[in-house]
């Protein structure tokens, strides 16, 4: 048996049996063959069972019933970098993706890497979660240069740390993390106001002679920066 032939299998008796959700026991139960050969063969670069690689390759409609073991308890944090080292030196030569995707190929690429990281942070790798915000933080960044319904996030710079945190605690579904993170950002997003910047330089209103910068003055009390409203 080879990893397509164990997928084929499984989406038959998926299909067959038509659970509303099913689990590593469900397979063990209703799959052995199958089970038998995942727990062999199909393993993440830190020996652990890769059920992302395969309920990722099953029909959607099966993937979004996938439900994996609760743990009783919150893992006890720790760091190692060295996980972090065998998921990133995997794909040393793509860690651009996560910048400049430039085909669907490197989209796939881009979420092996990040669930890989969320998975490790999931099990208390405080080394993987640093690594997955900052490599998933620059592909934020593209989203609101690309996206004008992202925009709204330019300046929520703290906001978008504490969203992405909550998305890496809270990942379950194996689907794409990016894609769970894509959509929470854009429905949190929608009641943002925007936040304004703009320069001392630029005249107080059309028109005017006066920069702003001209009614910033220091208050000698309290040595506070504040605007002359005068």
């Amino acid at each position: 048996m080879d990893f397509d032939q164990a997928i084929g299998i499984l989406n038959r008796t998926l299909v067959e049996k038509d659970p509303d959700t099913f689990s590593s026991f469900w397979v063990l139960k209703h799959a052995p063959q199958c089970y038998r050969f995942i727990c062999k063969n199909i393993r993440t670069e830190t020996g652990r069972i890769d059920w992302d690689r395969v309920t990722f390759a099953l029909e959607k409609k099966f993937q979004r019933r996938w439900m994996p073991g609760r743990k009783a308890n919150s893992p006890a944090p720790y760091e190692d970098p060295s996980e972090v080292d065998a998921v990133l030196n995997k794909y040393q030569d793509k860690l651009y993706v996560f910048l400049v995707p430039s085909e669907q190929g490197d989209r796939l690429i881009r979420n092996m890497i990040s669930i890989s990281l969320v998975r490790l942070a999931q099990y208390g790798n405080l080394s993987a979660k640093q690594e997955a915000m900052k490599l998933v933080g620059y592909t934020i960044d593209g989203w609101i240069e690309r996206y004008r319904f992202m925009s709204r996030w330019q300046g929520y710079g703290e906001e978008i740390q504490k969203n992405l945190e909550r998305c890496i605690r809270r990942y379950r579904y194996t689907g794409s993390f990016l894609n769970y993170l894509f959509r929470t950002l854009q429905y949190a997003g929608r009641g943002l106001p925007p936040v304004y910047e703009c320069s001392l330089d630029e005249p107080v209103a059309a028109g005017s002679r006066k920069s702003r910068l001209e009614y910033v003055y220091e208050d000698d009390e309290t040595n506070e920066i504040r605007i002359h409203r005068g």
